[in-house]
């Protein structure tokens, strides 16, 4: 199993699109780094112009943590479509090239190569994940510092330099599963095709729609909302609560997962009864 999954991910770095999400945030976190380090004071008066009154505020609270959380709050409609873009090829691109023909001749099910190209999917997201963080946090730490962070969610919330890391660690790994649930979708989506685009389109155009339904104050969309998978991609954000909201997160992982199982269990339907020779 390993083998396969390392082969995949072999393909993975083998395809030009792959690097896109690497590219863009390589292009796009400096700017931003450096939007925060130039334009911190109007940030702060900004930001702080709800509670002047209430603390004394004592040096800068424009930081890598707060940066992060800003960039995570701004990216977050945008990161799932970096996902698809290898998710989308996953099975898809095998199945135009022919390749299917060739692999599915060895003694390997074809159960075991399909779990093998998930799970090297969602090593995929979990690696632009990782590397959003490398520059938001590890970069970003070099170039803003780091001190308290200071959220505002209901409330005011500090949290001291040990406390943001932690929430940070939990922030990320949060949103790896939710990353995964979407890697997961466009995967059901490339095992129907033989074009890499389809899957895209179709796992973008469901998450729009989610988003459309959760934003417009409808009697109906209300109803519907909890069922609404996208309803759930906030849990990174139950990560700067204060206390931790264990088991709110715990219900919305819930959710992303049963819907994870029910994407690949499609996925898997569909690809175990795919005519290979067509």
């Amino acid at each position: 199993m390993l083998s396969l999954i390392h082969n995949e991910l072999l393909v993975i770095t083998g395809r030009w699109r792959s690097y896109i999400g690497f590219i863009g945030i390589s292009i796009l976190m400096p700017l931003i780094l450096w939007g925060f380090m130039y334009g911190g004071e109007s940030l702060q008066s900004d930001y702080t112009r709800g509670f002047e009154g209430s603390f004394m505020i004592v040096g800068s609270i424009v930081n890598a943590f707060l940066a992060t959380y800003i960039i995570m709050n701004a990216l977050w409609i945008h990161i799932p479509f970096l996902i698809t873009l290898a998710a989308g090829d996953a099975v898809a691109a095998d199945g135009s090239n022919g390749i299917f023909r060739l692999t599915l001749i060895r003694p390997v099910s074809r159960l075991k190569i399909l779990l093998s190209k998930l799970l090297a999917s969602y090593i995929y997201s979990a690696g632009l994940v990782v590397f959003c963080a490398f520059w938001s946090l590890g970069i970003g730490s070099l170039v803003l510092g780091t001190g308290d962070l200071i959220v505002l969610d209901n409330g005011i919330l500090v949290l001291n330099e040990g406390q943001a890391w932690i929430r940070m660690l939990l922030s990320f790994s949060l949103a790896i599963i939710v990353m995964c649930m979407v890697s997961t979708l466009c995967f059901m989506f490339s095992s129907m095709v033989n074009n890499g685009i389809g899957p895209i389109i179709g796992a973008m155009f469901l998450i729009i729609v989610g988003y459309i339904i959760i934003a417009i104050p409808l009697d109906f969309f209300t109803k519907i909302e909890p069922y609404v998978f996208v309803s759930y991609f906030n849990v990174w954000l139950d990560a700067f609560k204060d206390p931790i909201p264990w088991l709110l997160i715990g219900k919305k992982l819930s959710v992303l997962i049963t819907y994870s199982l029910i994407f690949f269990g499609i996925s898997a339907f569909v690809f175990l009864n795919k005519d290979i020779k067509s």
